[in-house]
């Protein structure tokens, strides 16, 4: 550690960061706390910084392109003159396997993105505290034992001096040994609840653990909650207001423990408890449901009550587990299981949602190599005019060749693309891709008279701050007229901010983009809204069509659709349709397009091309 005297900063901080973003926003933040601060972009540079003029603390990335930041720890804790420079890894993975392995290469703390610069800054001021408190017991012994031998001298000249010495002697030691007692509280305990923290439960955690392969018919309980809606409070009342209801939710759940078992903040908003000697998962299930009952009950604050439920995993341990950190994981897989079945409940984990969360890890990695290795291709599903009965465009729809698991369809990968932000590159590649065909079967004049092509916007991307842009850039690179594209956007994404939506919508009808609504009846729009939008078309959800023949009333919604549509100088698309009858139904209504597996099924580009040139009529 660097233990020069520099009299203008608290301390020298390096910052390991790959965006550049990241790196200046934390670095100012830290200059004016009075920091000073390096930052590098790369693992590589940052060994050789530490090398070079060793920091007195290390924030530290995990996703780093040359390597890791777990690679970078566990290379500066294996020199002897890098290893005691504590790194706190800054992450946005929130897996607690992640957390585990950052603690694993050497790390002192873990902090999750996006952080909070409060949070960031307490961290690094309770560790540069940690390491002040370790020089000074350093230096405390040093001048012990510097003073013993002075005494000892002392006394062969002159014993009379003997007691006295003795007595201040004993002292010392005493207050040697209360600040070591202090540390020791400060090194095991939240600051901001005094409960045990993350350490101090993991010790407690192998105890059991350990007890379990002593006794076979010993059995605990371990509980992991977070706090649901406690960003909101954060962000609508400030930090301090989310500190009182973390120190208040401390002691509501004390109050439901016994002696014996254990309370512990892992951090954030996250709470672990430690059951002892439970019989069976009944008595950890009874514990959940007071804590759920007993936090629905208002936090009472000056003249506000403020709300807040949590998410209950919870696992059993017994012989079967030899390791702390898989208990924990095992919890935190059961609690985010809780989570999405709907929050504030809890659930006890099973070996499937361990089968499952591994499988998700494992689709989320080959996604993220997916597109790097080309392995998407787009299908194109025709569009037939119901007025012509000819092909009026095509619907790009995406797909994923797996090297192992052969084609996959997009409801299987779709959702784990808009939850990791993927979909972002992802649809950005479809659009591309879809844009350069159409203008290829253009260049090859396939057809007599102009098609469009249609592509899915997903709700992360319509929020895209540089959506427009990105657009106009592949329409450049594409050299496709504008007016022969189509973009359909679900319900759900204009519906989340119809302000923002109108305005953007209105930048791509200028651009002469065609604009329709997909799934339209699936969706929470709002007919008041829906005469604002510059939309051209509405596409009717599959599920009306296939019910369409059903009963009078079915065909009665399908009728005022196209008639609303119509009202609004709009057309309108059937999906799904499957059969003559739902065809001539549908021209009966005045409905224009129809799209479904009684004209074709999605079709591969040759394939697609193919039909253009047969120019089928239905």
């Amino acid at each position: 550690m660097n233990h020069s005297l520099n009299l203008s900063f608290k301390a020298d901080i390096l910052i390991v960061d790959d965006t550049l973003e990241n790196l200046r926003l934390l670095s100012n933040t830290l200059i004016q706390m009075g920091y000073k601060v390096r930052g590098v972009m790369t693992g590589q540079m940052a060994i050789m910084a530490v090398q070079t003029l060793p920091p007195d603390l290390i924030l530290l990335d995990i996703k780093m392109p040359d390597m890791d930041g777990y690679t970078v720890c566990q290379q500066l804790k294996e020199n002897e003159k890098t290893r005691d420079i504590p790194v706190i890894f800054l992450s946005a993975l929130n897996e607690v396997i992640d957390k585990v392995k950052a603690f694993e290469v050497g790390g002192v703390d873990y902090i999750t993105k996006p952080f909070q610069f409060e949070e960031v800054i307490a961290r690094i001021e309770n560790q540069m505290a940690l390491q002040a408190a370790k020089a000074e017991i350093r230096q405390l012994n040093e001048q012990l034992e510097e003073r013993v031998q002075e005494r000892t001298a002392e006394l062969e000249v002159a014993n009379l001096q003997l007691t006295a010495l003795n007595q201040r002697l004993e002292q010392e030691i005493a207050e040697h040994h209360k600040t070591q007692k202090r540390l020791l509280h400060m090194a095991s305990h939240d600051a901001l609840t005094s409960l045990p923290n993350r350490v101090l439960f993991m010790n407690r955690l192998i105890q059991a653990l350990q007890r379990t392969q002593e006794e076979p018919n010993y059995q605990f309980g371990v509980l992991f909650l977070d706090c649901d809606r406690f960003k909101v409070v954060n962000d609508s009342l400030g930090h301090f207001a989310g500190d009182r209801l973390l120190i208040a939710i401390a002691r509501r759940l004390k109050t439901h423990l016994t002696s014996t078992d254990m309370l512990a903040r892992f951090g954030g908003d996250e709470f672990t408890i430690l059951l002892e000697n439970i019989k069976d998962s009944e008595d950890a299930i009874r514990l959940a449901q007071k804590i759920q009952t007993a936090m629905s009950w208002p936090f009472q604050f000056d003249d506000q009550e403020l709300f807040i439920n949590a998410s209950i995993g919870i696992v059993v341990g017994n012989q079967t587990y030899q390791e702390p950190e898989h208990l924990l994981r095992d919890a935190d897989i059961a609690m985010y299981q809780a989570k999405a079945q709907g929050k504030a409940r809890y659930q006890i984990f099973d070996t499937q949602m361990h089968h499952h969360a591994q499988q998700r890890l494992e689709l989320d990695t080959d996604l993220r190599r997916a597109l790097h290795r080309e392995e998407f291709l787009l299908y194109y599903q025709p569009i037939i005019s119901l007025a012509t009965g000819r092909i009026n465009g095509f619907e790009a729809l995406l797909r994923w060749s797996h090297p192992q698991k052969g084609l996959i369809s997009p409801g299987e990968f779709i959702p784990a693309a808009e939850e990791t932000g993927l979909i972002i590159p992802i649809g950005l590649w479809v659009l591309k891709e879809a844009c350069q065909q159409l203008k290829a079967w253009q260049n090859q004049a396939l057809f007599k008279h102009p098609i469009k092509m249609s592509v899915n916007l997903s709700v992360k991307q319509f929020s895209q701050v540089n959506l427009i842009q990105n657009i106009d850039k592949i329409i450049l690179q594409t050299q496709l007229n504008s007016s022969y594209l189509k973009l359909e956007i679900t319900e759900s994404a204009i519906m989340e901010n119809p302000e923002s939506a109108t305005e953007l919508l209105q930048q791509l009808r200028d651009r002469e983009i065609q604009l329709s609504i997909d799934d339209f009846g699936t969706g929470y729009s709002s007919l008041s809204y829906l005469h604002r939008f510059p939309l051209h078309n509405l596409k009717i959800d599959r599920s009306f069509i296939h019910r369409i023949s059903e009963t009078r009333q079915n065909l009665e919604i399908i009728q005022a659709i196209i008639t609303l549509a119509h009202h609004l100088n709009m057309t309108i698309t059937a999906e799904g349709v499957e059969t003559a009858e739902q065809l001539s139904l549908l021209r009966s209504l005045g409905c224009e397009e129809g799209q479904g597996y009684y004209f074709a099924r999605p079709l591969e580009p040759n394939a697609a091309q193919a039909l253009l040139l047969d120019n089928p009529h239905w």
